[in-house]
C-alpha cells in the first residue's frame, strides 16, 4: 500500500472535524467496509466511555479518509480477517515488557509500513489526565485503530 503521509492525515482530521455532519462519511465507512463498520460497534468495545466510542469512531474516519484518498480501490474485509489481526496485535501488546504505554508500542512501529498513521494514532490515545481517554481505554483503541488500519492494508493490497 501506497504510504499515507502526515499532511494527508492532518487534511482529512480536519476536514473531518469541521464537518457539521459525520454522516456522508459514516455512510461511505458503512457501504464500503462493512465488516470495519460492524467492529467498531461490537463488544470488545463496551468498556469505553460514550466520548471513548465518539473519538474512536472519528479517529477511524480520519484513518478510513486519508486511505481512501490514496487507494479508492478496496475489497471488502471480512469479519475473520479483522477478528485475526486484532488477535495478532493483542498478543504483540500483551507480550511487551514495557511499563509506559508508548514504550508498549514500540514493536507495532518496528513492523508497520504505515508510521504516519501509526503515530497519529499513538497520539491520539496517549493517556493524559486532561484527555477524554482512560488508562483503561487507550489500550483498546490504539488496538482497535491498528485493526482497522491493518484491515484496510489488506482490503488495498488483495484488490
Amino acid at each position: 500500500m501506497q504510504f499515507i503521509s502526515e499532511s494527508l492525515i492532518d487534511q482529512q482530521a480536519n476536514h473531518i472535524g469541521e464537518a457539521d455532519d459525520l454522516s456522508p462519511s459514516v455512510e461511505r465507512l458503512k457501504a464500503r467496509q462493512p465488516a470495519i463498520f460492524a467492529y467498531l460497534f461490537s463488544e470488545g468495545f463496551n468498556l469505553l466511555t460514550e466520548k471513548e466510542k465518539e473519538y474512536l469512531l472519528f479517529l477511524t474516519l480520519v484513518i478510513f479518509e486519508s486511505i481512501l484518498q490514496v487507494h479508492p480501490e478496496q475489497k471488502n474485509i471480512s469479519d475473520k480477517t479483522i477478528e485475526d489481526l486484532e488477535e495478532s496485535n493483542w498478543e504483540i501488546l500483551n507480550d511487551s515488557k514495557a511499563r509506559s504505554f508508548r514504550e508498549k508500542l514500540d514493536p507495532f512501529f518496528e513492523q508497520t509500513n504505515q508510521e504516519d498513521l501509526l503515530a497519529f494514532v499513538e497520539d491520539a490515545v496517549a493517556y493524559d489526565d486532561d484527555e477524554l481517554i482512560t488508562k483503561e481505554g487507550a489500550d483498546h483503541i490504539f488496538i482497535g485503530l491498528k485493526t482497522i488500519i491493518d484491515s484496510l492494508e489488506r482490503a488495498v493490497m488483495e484488490n
